[in-house]
């Protein structure tokens, strides 16, 4: 890859900057000047310092963030913060795909990567990648057979679809925790308005076999591939 390619693309620069970084004798590669921006490296193997600072690159990231209410899952806005936002160096120099959005009022579990075909993979709905959220309601439910039947909510696009929860694990009158293996639009909130009730608190614990365990809110941590799926 270019060397003024690779250097734009984490924004370090445009085009023409990183070209005035290299006039300047800001940039090296293994410990060599670059003198111009036509010179080639290799982004896994090569050692690309700018103004001495060796510049970090992975050709795959994997983070697992823990959302705060009130960010909005979005790679930027004019109105709300974002999860981008969480990020700092190195991690900010990237672009990140979002698999699996969640609600600006919804906390939790948040995939960010930089795999289009890992977010395909949890995003697909043929794929069935469970995902638990943990739910207090405003009201009392004795019974929530009608979610593990099967209920009919709108999706995104206000059409009739056919919701199912695999599991509800009960932990007190308004507190539980269903698994579903799809995400249609506000999906779980729909699914207990279509029973009359109202959900007070949503967040994402789990994702496949990746949960949440002790990561702080508004935190993040990279993970691998085989952490999510069997």
């Amino acid at each position: 890859m270019r060397i003024d390619k690779y250097l734009s693309n984490l924004k370090y620069g445009s085009r023409t900057e990183v070209k005035l970084l290299i006039k300047s004798g800001f940039i090296t590669v293994n410990d060599e000047l670059v003198k111009t921006d036509k010179f080639n490296i290799d982004p896994n193997n090569d050692i690309v310092k700018v103004k001495d600072e060796i510049v970090f690159y992975k050709e795959t990231i994997n983070l697992i963030v823990n959302k705060p209410r009130g960010y909005l899952s979005a790679n930027s806005d004019n109105f709300h913060k974002t999860v981008i936002e969480l990020l700092k160096e190195p991690y900010s120099r990237f672009d990140f795909k979002i698999a699996g959005r969640l609600d600006l009022d919804s906390s939790g579990l948040l995939i960010l990567t930089t795999s289009g075909l890992l977010a395909h993979e949890i995003t697909n709905p043929n794929k069935k990648v469970n995902k638990v959220y943990h739910v207090i309601l405003k009201n009392d439910i004795e019974s929530y057979q009608q979610l593990l039947d099967g209920i009919i909510i709108k999706d995104g696009k206000n059409n009739d679809y056919l919701a199912k929860a695999n599991k509800i694990d009960i932990i007190g009158s308004k507190e539980l925790e269903i698994t579903i293996d799809e995400g249609k639009f506000h999906q779980v909130r729909r699914m207990f308005q279509a029973i009359n009730n109202e959900v007070l608190e949503l967040k994402r614990i789990k994702v496949g076999k990746l949960s949440l365990n002790d990561l702080k809110e508004g935190t993040y941590q990279e993970f691998e591939r085989s952490d999510l799926f069997d």
